[in-house]
């Protein structure tokens, strides 16, 4: 396959750092991450491959687009990968602003600067160019029935602020593909888990509040079921979409791990029980941590993704089961308190703004 050139959005994140390392370390092509570097983005997840030649940073907001034409025509990309977004619920309806500048406006930015230098494009380069879109189950709202599975042609219907405005990003792709022909391509995913996820997010904060005694919060009755599917997987996934997926179609991404909360937190707990025994006085069992909260407002009772058409079409499956990947993801957790204290105290802003 032509060795090819992606343009990477908010690669200093979980799911696009992941993608980044799996790219260096396995294959040929070249990277260019564009990240804002928002308290999310953490270029501590990137230090293995840093230095690699195939590698290059650019510390760019999408929304500014003066900088974004820069970066298109400086690097020439065939391949955009657009994963920077905000991100958690929670922030999205203490704060909805934020995630309708970069959800909306910065993918607007971004379309139109992909736009712009794809039509400068020679002929054979133009019609190798993707614009990937890396976008989320959540667009689709809640599904009521235990069978339900949510599938490409799934009506959009959005609970939260966050989901509301990427749904509204991923409106915005698919009018560019069909007004203006811009080869694009879409793709939502379930819950993602893995190494180097920011703690505020369930299973990395369940972890690292169980080791330090600190309580297990689980909102509402707990019951609320997800697809969890592990980062890596994931990563191998997206690159596959962005070499040999059909452009103006949508792929939705799943792990068939369907789990309730209560069930993944009481999981993490008994494999910390195995691996590091509690020495908190008063707790036999990390699961003794647990503690019920107010539900979240707007709470999304279950998602779960039918992934056949990626399967059948590109022939991608997950490679983890949710069983062996919350083992690995605990045990690198535990391996790299250093990354997380990092995280926890804010020092690796502190060092990124240092270097820069």
């Amino acid at each position: 396959m032509t060795i090819k050139k992606l343009l990477i959005t908010g690669g200093a994140g979980f799911i696009g750092s992941s993608v980044i390392r799996h790219i260096i370390n396995n294959t040929n092509h070249s990277v260019v991450n564009v990240d804002k570097l928002t308290y999310a983005g953490n270029l501590e997840s990137l230090t293995s491959i840093e230095n690699n030649p195939k590698y290059a940073f650019e510390q760019v907001d999408i929304c500014n687009a003066a900088e974004i034409k820069r970066v298109f025509n400086q690097y020439q990309p065939d391949i955009v990968m657009h994963l920077a977004a905000e991100s958690h619920v929670d922030r999205s309806i203490d704060g909805p602003g934020e995630f309708i500048q970069t959800n909306i406006v910065g993918t607007y930015v971004l379309l139109e600067g992909a736009r712009d230098y794809w039509s400068s494009l020679e002929e054979d380069k133009k019609e190798g160019f993707r614009f990937h879109h890396v976008s989320t189950d959540e667009v689709y709202g809640d599904l009521e029935g235990t069978d339900d599975l949510f599938t490409e042609q799934t009506p959009y219907a959005p609970s939260s602020p966050y989901s509301a405005a990427k749904a509204s990003s991923d409106h915005l792709v698919r009018a560019w593909q069909r007004t203006f022909k811009l080869p694009t391509l879409i793709t939502n995913c379930s819950n993602n888990y893995g190494p180097y996820q920011f703690p505020e997010k369930l299973i990395p904060l369940i972890i690292l509040n169980a080791l330090e005694g600190k309580d297990l919060p689980i909102y509402g009755n707990g019951k609320q079921i997800r697809d969890w599917l592990y980062v890596d997987d994931h990563a191998r996934a997206l690159l596959h979409v962005a070499l040999t997926g059909k452009v103006s179609e949508t792929y939705n991404i799943g792990g068939h791990n369907e789990l309730q909360n209560i069930d993944v937190v009481k999981t993490v707990c008994s494999i910390l029980d195995k691996l590091v025994p509690s020495k908190l006085d008063g707790i036999d069992r990390y699961e003794q941590l647990i503690t019920y909260v107010g539900d979240r407002a707007g709470h999304d009772v279950r998602y779960a993704i039918d992934a056949t058409k990626i399967a059948n079409e590109l022939n991608w499956t997950p490679d983890e089961t949710f069983a062996t990947g919350i083992k690995k993801t605990i045990e690198w957790y535990l391996n790299n308190m250093t990354w997380c204290k990092n995280v926890q105290d804010g020092s690796y802003q502190r060092e990124r703004l240092g270097n820069l």
